[in-house]
């Protein structure tokens, strides 16, 4: 057996996420189209929002990886050129079909193949160091094309890991610069999602709006509590019981973007600044992980404000 035949014989993962208004036969659609395209289901999520009246879906399958014109069903759905691989541009119009019978908006992408991201940092490197090793262990379904400082500290770190390491100063005067070359570097890279790792720089509106849907934040708390400097000074000051940290979506409103992850940490009045710095910092690593990694997975659809994470 050839090397490209035995390729062919491994079956091919994607991932089929929906929603629509709620109503009967949403489920049964999809699962004939893939059935007839001999798809195997191999997870499934769905979850009914009753005050909306809108349905979600995550459909997880396999189809056999060859289509009979060279492509794998991976590279086809990933193709520009669907109409060259016929079974996967085959089964992209039987679910537009369904997508229409049913007004739905659907999105079909290949799983198995690791996203390219890039990282955005300032001074402070826990988030950075968490998801570099996490990736480089292959614990993240990511590929980390690029990280981008205003600062230089993180440097050596960055290309021990070998992964590009991009110095971008900002400054009031060079902002707008600035953010062209952070554009230019998505694009000449690539990336697919953006991942503000405690980059400290406010992104403009226009920035933002570019970015929309595939640009994460962490934040040092749970959103809207304790914005602007010192957060944990802040949080000492009011004698909290908790710490916690948020990941989510920019968008043009400063760290109120639709949320994806939180996460907390009990603490006490013996706790200092510096001890709630840590374990804050903990929790901002974790809300960072899990935000990314459901992202990568296609596991979160956007709602107005909030999202749907399908786990």
């Amino acid at each position: 057996m050839t090397s490209s035949s035995a390729s062919a014989a491994v079956p091919a993962s994607f991932v089929v996420t929906l929603h629509c208004t709620d109503q009967p036969g949403i489920v049964a659609g999809i699962s004939r189209v893939l059935a007839r395209h001999g798809g195997n289901v191999t997870e499934s999520k769905t979850f009914e929002d009753a005050v909306h009246g809108t349905f979600f879906a995550r459909f997880a399958f396999t189809l056999p990886s060859a289509d009979g014109s060279g492509h794998t069903a991976a590279e086809a759905v990933d193709s520009a050129a669907d109409q060259a691989t016929p079974a996967v541009a085959g089964l992209r119009e039987d679910l537009d079909a369904v997508a229409g019978e049913f007004d739905m908006d659907l999105d079909l992408r290949p799983l198995g193949r690791r996203m390219p991201v890039v990282l955005m940092v300032s001074k402070w490197e826990h988030c950075l160091r968490d998801l570099l090793y996490r990736t480089q262990a292959g614990h993240l379904p990511i590929d980390i094309v690029a990280v981008v400082s205003n600062h230089p500290d993180h440097r050596s770190l960055v290309e021990w890991h070998g992964v590009p390491f991009h110095h971008v100063p900002v400054t009031k005067d060079t902002k707008p610069e600035a953010e062209a070359r952070l554009l230019e570097i998505v694009r000449e890279t690539g990336a697919e999602l953006v991942v503000l790792a405690r980059y400290m720089q406010v992104l403009s509106e226009e920035l933002s709006r570019e970015l929309t849907g595939r640009c994460i934040n962490i934040h040092h708390s749970f959103l809207p509590s304790f914005k602007g400097a010192k957060p944990y000074h802040q949080a000492f000051e009011r004698g909290v019981k908790m710490v916690g940290a948020t990941a989510h979506y920019v968008n043009s409103d400063l760290d109120e973007g639709p949320i994806i992850s939180q996460r907390i940490a009990p603490v006490d009045h013996s706790f200092s600044p510096a001890d709630l710095q840590r374990h804050g910092q903990d929790a901002e690593v974790a809300a960072l992980t899990d935000a990314v990694r459901m992202h990568a997975e296609h596991r979160i659809i956007l709602q107005g404000g909030r999202t749907v994470v399908l786990r």
